[in-house]
């Protein structure tokens, strides 16, 4: 399973929705990284991502986005095969 990699806050309701999202889909490692507690990472987040909201979920290389974007990734069919 490819690393998979979510910018985040700790306060975010919709980060909680996709961690518990991918646990469902077999997630084990999920490397969170805590964009409120460090600064310095929301500009890379910022830059990497073209976007300023969390959470912002890679799988692997590949940039999914959102929440909202993992969700519609995985009824078009297409989330599964990324995460083998």
């Amino acid at each position: 399973m490819p690393l998979v990699m979510m910018y985040s806050t700790q306060v975010c309701p919709f980060c909680v929705m996709a961690e518990k999202f991918l646990q469902k889909k077999g997630v084990t490692k999920l490397e969170k990284i805590l964009i409120d507690q460090d600064p310095a990472q929301r500009e890379i987040m910022m830059t990497r991502t073209g976007r300023r909201t969390v959470p912002q979920i890679y799988i692997g290389d590949k940039h999914v986005g959102g929440y909202d974007d993992l969700v519609a990734l995985d009824r078009a069919g297409q989330l599964d095969p990324l995460l083998v």
